[in-house]
């Protein structure tokens, strides 16, 4: 098991939850995901990542599958310019590769914003650290567990 797999299950037990992972096979697109699960593609959560262009930070958005992030809104929100945040400043801040970010567990927690789409349904699937694995929760407890704010950002 990889380090940022066992760190995401540390989280998910630290904060009372299921630690329930499961192996989607090949799926690189949210569609993929949800289809080898067996759910709506909004009920996959894409982790998004951006660098603020004043902090170097990097900025979380939690958004729906089906859903795109507006870069104007972000950066609204995040109250500076947003750029591309590359691989390398993504894994030393977050401890997690591309296409494996979770919502949780991050070495660095960053600041983060969650699309209220996700609030529509009972149960909703992040990346568990790893580009093949999920875990599934409440979509309020992943908001309230990565400190991100329901906020419109997407387009």
């Amino acid at each position: 098991m990889s380090k940022s797999l066992k760190r995401v299950r540390a989280a998910l037990l630290a904060h009372g939850m299921d630690d329930t992972i499961i192996e989607t096979g090949q799926a690189t697109t949210a569609q993929m995901a949800a289809d080898e699960i067996g759910c709506e593609v909004d009920q996959i959560v894409k982790s998004i990542i951006f660098l603020g262009e004043t902090s170097g930070d990097c900025i979380l958005f939690l958004t729906a599958g089906g859903n795109q992030v507006d870069p104007i809104k972000a950066a609204k929100l995040a109250g500076e310019p947003l750029g591309k945040a590359d691989a390398a400043t993504i894994r030393a801040q977050t401890g997690f590769a591309i296409g494996g970010v979770s919502p949780i567990g991050h070495l660095t927690p960053p600041r983060a914003f969650f699309d209220p789409r996700l609030l529509d349904f009972a149960v909703i699937w992040g990346a568990a650290g790893t580009p093949r694995h999920v875990f599934n929760a409440a979509p309020a407890k992943i908001s309230e567990f990565s400190n991100a704010q329901p906020s419109d950002f997407t387009s």
